[in-house]
């Protein structure tokens, strides 16, 4: 634990001390030194402390019903945790919905544990019922996993389309779109390269190192976090959480990354 606490620490002072240095240096020798930062990092994930929580988390007795999370369905049979990020999202039959990990661990908490849903969902992101850190463990148990999302069902292959068609969706008082800044090859913000989402190259290394924690923040955040500050960058309504919509583009992004191998939790700056 102190080693991921010393690694953090460094982390930020290192994003304060490179900020000046990036900044008088071209395009070529900076990307040089933010690789070098993200290798610093490599090691002692502050991450790590998310998913021990996250484990003890789902085992606890919580909520209305005073149950535990062995008996949560995420795919793969009740209590099944090994993995089952990399095979998700997917169609479950039980809600009739393509869900994603953060959906599915809400109908589990409702269900099993007796939380109200919209309370739920009003905390989702800031820690208030361990969300985010029961997204780290189950995350973290696909580390090494090949990316594997289904594409057999009509459901399934609906989502992707629907994902797709929401990716390239312009609208707003900027008129972008998800494919404005992650469409393209070569494009960068801030010093901060923007993988081509729409190619398996770009979705793959994007996709696979997400959820993540955000050193300039301290704070790990989940994938509908992720879409919801992209969704706030382009001006757009902030979306419901957990909505069909982020689903669906949760589904074609994920479903793009498939054949990688599952790098998460992963470290951003």
């Amino acid at each position: 634990m102190n080693r991921i606490l010393v690694v953090a620490a460094t982390a930020l002072l290192f994003l304060g001390l490179a900020g000046a240095a990036w900044s008088e240096t071209d395009g070529d020798d900076a990307q040089a030194q933010i690789e070098q930062y993200r290798q610093m990092l490599s090691d002692g994930n502050p991450a790590e402390l998310n998913e021990m929580n996250g484990e003890t988390l789902w085992k606890e007795a919580r909520g209305p019903k005073k149950a535990g999370l062995e008996k949560c369905d995420l795919g793969l049979g009740p209590g099944v945790v090994k993995g089952a990020y990399a095979k998700l999202p997917r169609y479950f039959s039980d809600t009739g919905t393509m869900q994603d990990l953060e959906s599915r661990l809400l109908t589990c908490m409702v269900n099993l544990q007796g939380f109200d849903r919209d309370e739920l969902a009003k905390h989702a992101f800031d820690g208030t019922f361990g969300t985010p850190d029961l997204v780290a463990y189950v995350v973290g148990q696909s580390r090494g996993q090949a990316m594997s999302v289904p594409m057999d069902k009509p459901q399934e292959k609906a989502a992707f389309e629907l994902g797709r068609q929401i990716f390239h969706y312009r609208a707003g008082p900027y008129d972008f779109a998800c494919a404005t800044c992650h469409g393209e090859n070569g494009r960068r913000i801030r010093m901060q390269d923007l993988p081509n989402l729409t190619t398996t190259i770009g979705a793959q290394r994007a996709y696979t190192t997400w959820p993540a924690y955000r050193v300039s923040q301290s704070k790990f955040r989940s994938f509908q976090w992720r879409l919801n500050d992209c969704f706030r960058q382009q001006r757009f309504p902030e979306p419901g959480y957990a909505s069909a919509s982020t689903v669906a583009l949760t589904t074609y992004l994920a479903a793009m990354a498939n054949g990688a191998t599952y790098q998460g939790p992963g470290i951003k700056r």
